[in-house]
Formats: C-alpha cells, structure tokens, sequence
C-alpha cells in the first residue's frame, strides 16, 4: 500500500476504544448488551485497511468489577488482537476496581488502593497508561507519587513520542455539563509534568461522547463509549443516555501530527462506493494520473451521481 496524497502513510495506528462497561450476567441499566457492543467494535476494526499496532482501551473495562467480566473482556479483545498483532493497552476507570482488574487483565496481585500506571513500548511510540481513580468516588486525581513518577519516565524522549492513555481526559466539559463535577481534579499540576516533554496527545474517555481539546500544548482526544452514549442534546433532559451512537476513535501518528477518526459501530446502507479493485488500480497509476482520475469533475467514477429533483 502506498500513499495516495501529498502526506506518507502513518508511522502508528492506534485504536482507542473507551467504556465498555462489561458485566459478567446482566444487561446494563436492563437494557443495554454491552457484551454484543464490545463485539461490534471490535468486528469494525477488523475491517479496517490498516490493522492497528495498539489497541488502547481508556477505563471503565468492568461495570461492577466483576473478575467474570473481565475474562469476557479478554475473550473477546484479546484473540481479534493477536490476529492483528496489537498490544492491547488497559487503563482503570472509575468503575473499575485495582484488585480484580490487576488480577484478571495482568495476572498479577495488588493492594486495594494500588496505582496501577503502566508504560508500553509499541513500535518506539510510548504509550503511559496512567491510573487516575480515587477509591470510592467517580472523580479522577493524580496522586504527588504518580505525577513524580510520570515525570521520571518522560525524562527521557521515547524514540516516537508519547501517548497518555488516562481515563479521566484533562480537558473542560461544555456540553453534558454534570460530569463536570467528576472531572480530573488539579489538572494544572498534570499539565507542569507534561508541558515541554515528548507527549505528542492524550487519549480519554469517561464521558461518553467524542470531544477534542488542548491540554499543556498537545492534542486531547476522548473516545466516546462502545456501550452507552450521553446524549449531547437531549430534549429537556439535563443529562440522558442512550443505547445508539456508539464509536471508537482511531489515532494516525504521523511524525508530526496526530490525526483522530471517528468510526461508529452501527453499520448504515450503502449508497454508493467503490471495490478493493479501485484502489489497486489507484496505487498502480502514476501520481498526477491518479489524481487526475480521482478529481477531474468529467472523471468516470462520477457519472453515476444524479441530479436531485
């Protein structure tokens, strides 16, 4: 596969995925499969045309915590992973719990109020998980420790740049304004360890709903939920979450920027597309014969369109 435009392929492709909420028997709220949900995400991004070489999913694994539901979790992400021969990278959430989560995920025992922060080393592309639970509360804090311990690993420069998955995104909150008040607290203390450091973006989760912002001077982008989304505009309701709109986010490093795309998991019907066979065909012509084919308004693979009544 060679690149089509002005721009190389990516050097990294990362999928973000956040929030799946899995329980062990029930369905959450009555309603919702997050099971089934978690599946269809994970069947979209085999149908991507570059597989991902991490997968990092940002907290809240295991509605309740349950050791069950996180063994479902690796059922169903870790073999499609292995096919497609990414880490998986996890992160806790709010509803998540250190004991069963350390246990489950990474075979390995820890206290109950245990930090569970990890690195990864994907391809030279660092990837810090970092745990920003409280026990007891849905809020997100990072402890004196976890922020002198962060800045010790950003000491050094990995040799692409680093990510930060964390769940609770350091970012404001304008729409859907009541997980403001379970937001990150003290984000300007997280922002003098990241500023002026190798940390190329921030990947988030915990709200539900895609949304992009800056942070320290680095891109933030917070993948909205494969289980339930929050509503951004609901009809008198000040806040409402719904079984539809779920996404995950793909994350393109390039050496010099990230680029973030969202892809939903509910297919649509098509109406007009193109086979695998076009862009064998595109990436076997010459540069300016390609383009040419692609954006003359007299080009072929225009004539199908029809005017509108």
């Amino acid at each position: 596969m060679r690149a089509l435009g002005q721009h190389p392929l990516p050097r990294h492709t990362v999928a973000h995925l956040s929030d799946p909420h899995l329980l062990a028997r029930h369905r959450l709220y009555g309603a919702v499969d997050t099971t089934e949900h978690l599946r269809s995400a994970m069947e979209r991004l085999t149908r991507l045309e570059t597989p991902p070489q991490a997968i990092v999913f940002t907290g809240d694994l295991a509605d309740r915590a349950e050791p069950d539901a996180y063994r479902r979790l690796r059922e169903i992400v870790e073999p499609e992973a292995a096919q497609m021969g990414a880490e998986v990278v996890w992160t806790m959430g709010n509803h998540d719990e250190p004991q069963p989560f350390a246990r489950e995920l990474w075979g390995t025992e820890v206290g109950p109020d245990a930090s569970l922060d990890r690195v990864h080393d994907v391809a030279g592309l660092r990837i810090v998980a970092l745990d920003t639970t409280v026990p007891g509360f849905h809020h997100g804090e990072l402890s004196p420790a976890q922020l002198e311990w962060l800045a010790d690993v950003l000491a050094t420069p990995a040799e692409h740049g680093t990510l930060l998955a964390m769940h609770h995104a350091p970012i404001p909150v304008p729409i859907v304004r009541l997980s403001a008040l379970i937001e990150l607290a003290d984000q300007q203390a997280l922002a003098e360890v990241v500023r002026g450091t190798d940390v190329r973006g921030v990947l988030g989760g915990h709200f539900h709903f895609s949304s992009f912002s800056t942070f320290a001077g680095v891109p933030v982008s917070v993948a909205s939920a494969t289980c339930y989304v929050a509503d951004p505009a609901p009809t008198s309701r000040f806040m409402s979450s719904v079984d539809g709109h779920q996404s995950f986010t793909m994350v393109h490093a390039y050496d010099d920027r990230l680029v973030h795309s969202v892809v939903p998991l509910a297919g649509a019907a098509e109406i007009a597309g193109y086979g695998m066979d076009l862009a064998e065909r595109l990436e076997a012509l010459p540069q300016h014969e390609a383009q040419r084919l692609v954006s003359a308004k007299d080009s072929p693979l225009w004539a199908h369109e029809e005017p509108l009544d």
